[in-house]
């Protein structure tokens, strides 16, 4: 797929609303040479130095034949420079962003001179040869989601440097970088399991590997289950049967929720939208994605449906789901995620799928996720929130210090009120993103010894053998 507008378009564009004026035009140098021609010239003539004046013939000639009427139509090009700028097709992973330029320069053209330029980086000059030829371009950059690419500015140059073309840009259009998921291992599951068949058990009764216990036969129970041993220990006559009865298998069910209603980065001062981020560090909206992402990807390794639901936009969910297909659709979703002007007061949460985890990516900048984690938690939902707040780099403003403090001890009341509530909270960031695997597993462990004593309460209540 080809970006950006062909620049020999663009030319022709510029030449029909200027007229007849023409694209390649005479540069100083060709003027320069005259006037040095005519000053050599002069001077050899007037010391009577023959010498000195055969010096300055080639000098006049050259600027004089150069700058003739018709010369761009003679020796100079006769077209501009035709240059795109092409992407691939397939979104992109975060590190390196490339594109290639492909140049098609008149045949009478000397050289081209390049400069190229991306977003957050210097730009670079090169000069290359008048000959169709191929560019590649990279870049790089931690950044995800749309991300602008390369501006590329060049001028043609007739033979000699006397003659030159207007300057042309090609511009790459905006490149979608998916994010890079993190192994995490296991990942919470939901206290209730859905479906009739998956990796997991359940606690309904049904067909599966796990005891329950050790039963009474009764109509619709099957006969490969009757347990013999069992059955002759307890009838010897064989007047009533026992049969074994087993946990049926189901699938977890994982909710992605994205806060997307900002997006800041480790300096402050681009948190009110004065100046850019940089490219070299993520933001809280790049962790998140790649957080999410790594989620994802541990929920579909296990077998199980995972969905997706953005706070920033007021649009359908994406539906749980399972299989590598769906992955990338959820990958391809994180991407599109992105702030959209002020954030709206949501009247009531999002409606998610029952019996559901739910992971809340957030920076817990203001109350609404812990009102929204405290309602899906009232619904049944497990939550579990995963602090996306970049490490902040230190400011030397006092204003800007006295705003932070105040905001960072609000910020901390949330979380504590989080965890109080029974919602884990589990950071995102630089240092802590190592460890995110061993508190997911730390989790899932706690959840599984629950889980133990539930289900030994329960044998415990009905007799189980």
């Amino acid at each position: 797929m080809t970006f950006g507008a062909t620049l020999r378009d663009r030319a022709l564009d510029r030449g029909a609303r200027t007229g007849a004026e023409p694209v390649w035009r005479r540069t100083p140098t060709a003027v320069l040479g005259t006037v040095a021609g005519v000053v050599v010239l002069g001077a050899g003539l007037l010391a009577g130095r023959a010498d000195v004046a055969a010096f300055g013939v080639p000098l006049l000639l050259s600027g004089t034949w150069s700058g003739r009427p018709g010369a761009p139509r003679g020796d100079a090009p006769d077209r501009p420079t035709a240059a795109t700028v092409v992407s691939p097709e397939e979104p992109t992973a975060p590190g390196e962003i490339r594109a290639t330029v492909r140049l098609d320069p008149p045949s009478g053209a000397g050289l081209v001179v390049l400069r190229a330029a991306a977003p957050g980086h210097e730009s670079t000059d090169l000069v290359v040869a008048a000959d169709r030829a191929e560019i590649v371009l990279r870049s790089a950059t931690v950044r995800t989601g749309p991300q602008p690419t390369f501006v590329v500015d060049l001028r043609g140059y007739g033979p000699g440097g006397t003659t030159a073309e207007d300057p042309v840009r090609a511009a790459g259009a905006t490149r979608l970088v998916l994010p890079t998921a993190v192994p995490l291992g296991r990942v919470p599951l939901p206290p209730r399991m859905r479906g009739l068949t998956g990796p997991h058990t359940s606690r309904r009764l049904g067909a599966g590997d796990e005891l329950r216990d050790v039963h009474p036969f009764t109509p619709g129970d099957r006969l490969r289950r009757i347990d013999w041993r069992t059955t002759a220990r307890r009838s010897p006559d064989l007047d009533e049967l026992s049969v074994r009865r087993t946990y049926a298998t189901a699938e977890a069910t994982t909710m992605l929720v994205v806060d997307s209603r900002d997006d800041v980065g480790p300096d402050l001062r681009t948190w009110r939208g004065q100046g850019e981020q940089r490219v070299d560090e993520a933001t809280s909206l790049d962790l998140a994605r790649q957080a999410a992402a790594s989620v994802a990807r541990a929920v579909v390794d296990a077998g199980d449906r995972v969905g997706l639901q953005d706070l920033g936009r007021r649009r359908r969910p994406l539906p749980p789901a399972a299989g590598r297909r769906h992955l990338r659709r959820i990958l391809h979703g994180l991407a599109m995620t992105s702030p959209l002007g002020s954030p709206a007061r949501r009247l009531r949460p999002p409606q998610l799928p029952a019996d559901a985890v739910v992971f809340l990516f957030s920076t817990v900048l203001d109350d609404e996720p812990v009102v929204l984690a405290r309602t899906w938690r009232e619904q049944g939902h497990r939550v579990v929130l995963v602090d996306t707040l970049p490490a902040l780099r230190p400011v030397t403003e006092p204003h800007m210090q006295i705003a932070w403090r105040v905001t960072s001890m609000e910020r901390e009341d949330r979380l504590r009120q989080l965890v109080a509530e029974g919602t884990p909270v589990v950071p995102w960031r630089a240092t802590e993103r190592t460890r995110a695997a061993a508190r997911f597993e730390a989790l899932v462990k706690a959840s599984e010894r629950h889980h133990s004593a539930h289900v030994h309460r329960a044998q415990v209540a009905g007799g189980a053998v």
